[in-house]
């Protein structure tokens, strides 16, 4: 089997090893600390991959993402404080939990429930996208084209509250993607005259302004504080309060099995990410519930459920990475420039050209699954005190001069730095307006394959963009895009009449 391989090929790289255990130790730190997200640590991160071997770049920044979502959980359970977006339903059962005195088995269910969801996850991952690669390779260019359409429409219709925020999210990353020279002609596009710009934007330098560095100024006009909920509630005298009894895991395991197709089926759509599936399957399960009252009130369902989706997402959101070269998530999209940095061209060639690569990727996914696992279900009030034990005033400064640092040495160039500070700027107005960053990013990244897409496909065909709609493949990518944007409008436009009525009512 081609995992078995993985396996030997990360087993014999002992550095890819070493940085696994490592990624699943700093990811689960990163995501427990509130306001610093997994996404943040992997853009300041990526410049170090610079001088490391593509499966020990690959496998340090994959594993962090994995842990940094489960690390999220830690924060919400014992701050009562989601350290990433995707645990903020986990709080709504995990820190009454802890207000009861059982924060031992809040963490420890959140541990399994992760490892569980990731873990399926992961398999969907290994054993799907080398099947509709095989599909995905005799695509051709309007194919590609259509399917760069659809993904821009799905990310800025979905992300985020506003359809129209969310395209224009899009609009900007497209734009912001053309700087440069011109793929065809060798124009400079949107040079300003400025000799840099002419390669076009640097990725690292965006990447750490837009979310480092606008968290770092989102955090500054907060009152940032958090407290060990642990020192402020008597734990339990029960020993069954401090863990996840097998009756309870009995109980659980429909609920993650539910949690996690949920978490599968948003991951493999283009930029509904963790968040999105966290809420959903927390919705649907207390719906499910024979006992709703009991959510919100430190239902152990209701910590399993959130976490089991939201690491699901994890795996999936890879395939269209891999199959279509299309990341489906804003860690996915970090993922391509790294790919892209170590000579690797993402698409279903990549099962052929870099077999060995992928599957050791995807076995270091399983091995830092277990390693990030274990480190939560022993080691998280361990970790929870170590954090509530630094003052936010010292994190966050020393995240700040780390950006600076991580800019610089991505190529050694001082218009890094500014570029860095100019996005750092921008993202910050995005997110203090509500625009996507999320979808800003992931159109960034996609903007280039798009336009070549195009460009070969108009060249190929003798009527134009009559092109996409004369092949059948195109055409339908192109309708699936339509159709989940119209889909977005009619819920939400239901969701606006209904505050209006409930308005309407009170007055």
């Amino acid at each position: 089997m081609d995992i078995v391989v993985g396996f030997q090929t990360l087993f014999s790289n002992p550095s890819a090893l070493m940085f696994v255990f490592l990624g699943a130790f700093v990811g689960v730190v990163v995501g427990a600390l509130p306001g610093l997200t997994a996404s943040a640590a992997i853009a300041m991160l990526v410049p170090v991959t610079f001088y490391l071997d593509p499966l020990s770049a690959l496998a340090f920044l994959y594993v962090i993402g994995k842990a940094g979502r489960f690390g999220g959980s830690i924060a919400a359970i014992l701050f009562n404080t989601p350290g990433t977006a995707s645990s903020a339903a986990t709080m709504q059962d995990g820190y009454p939990l802890t207000q009861q005195g059982k924060s031992g088995k809040a963490l420890k269910t959140a541990s399994i429930a992760s490892v569980f969801g990731d873990f399926s996850g992961e398999l969907v991952l290994i054993f799907g996208a080398a099947a509709i690669a095989v599909y995905t390779a005799h695509m051709g260019p309007p194919e590609y084209f259509a399917v760069y359409v659809m993904a821009f429409v799905v990310i800025g219709s979905v992300i985020g509250k506003s359809i129209i925020k969310g395209l224009l999210s899009t609009l900007l990353g497209i734009l912001c993607g053309t700087v440069g020279l011109d793929p065809i002609t060798g124009d400079t596009r949107f040079g300003f005259g400025i000799l840099e710009l002419e390669g076009g934007l640097s990725l690292v330098p965006l990447l750490i302004g837009v979310f480092v560095i606008s968290e770092v100024l989102v955090q500054a006009e907060q009152d940032t504080r958090w407290s060990h909920a642990d020192r402020q509630q008597a734990k339990s005298g029960d020993p069954t309060d401090h863990y996840m009894t097998f009756r309870e895991f009995k109980n659980c395991l429909p609920v993650m099995s539910r949690s996690t197709l949920v978490g599968t089926l948003v991951g493999l759509m283009p930029g509904l990410g963790s968040a999105v599936a966290c809420f959903v399957a927390y919705g649907e399960e207390k719906r499910r519930s024979k006992h709703p009252e009991r959510w919100g009130k430190g239902a152990v369902e209701g910590v399993a459920a959130p976490e089991a989706s939201n690491n699901a997402v994890s795996g999936p959101s890879m395939i269209p990475l891999l199959t279509l070269g299309i990341p489906g998530s804003t860690i996915a999209a970090i993922l391509t420039g790294v790919f892209l940095i170590h000579g690797i061209i993402v698409g279903p060639e990549i099962f052929t050209d870099s077999r060995d690569l992928v599957f050791g990727l995807f076995a270091a996914g399983l091995i830092g699954i277990a390693v990030y696992g274990l480190m939560g279900y022993f080691g998280g009030p361990l970790i929870g005190r170590a954090i509530s034990g630094v003052p936010a005033r010292l994190i966050y400064p020393f995240v700040f001069l780390t950006a600076f640092i991580a800019a610089y040495s991505s190529s050694s160039n001082t218009f890094d730095i500014v570029l860095m500070s100019i996005f750092g700027i921008f993202g910050y107005a995005m997110r203090r307006f509500d625009f996507s960053t999320a979808a800003f990013i992931i159109a960034f990244v996609l903007t280039k394959g798009a336009e070549e897409a195009l460009r070969q496909s108009l060249i190929m065909s003798d009527s134009g963009v009559m092109i996409f709609v004369e092949r059948p493949v195109a055409l339908a990518f192109i309708v699936v895009g339509l159709l989940v944007m119209v889909g977005r409008a009619v819920a939400v436009a239901r969701q606006w009449n209904g505050q209006t009525g409930a308005a309407s009512n009170v007055e």
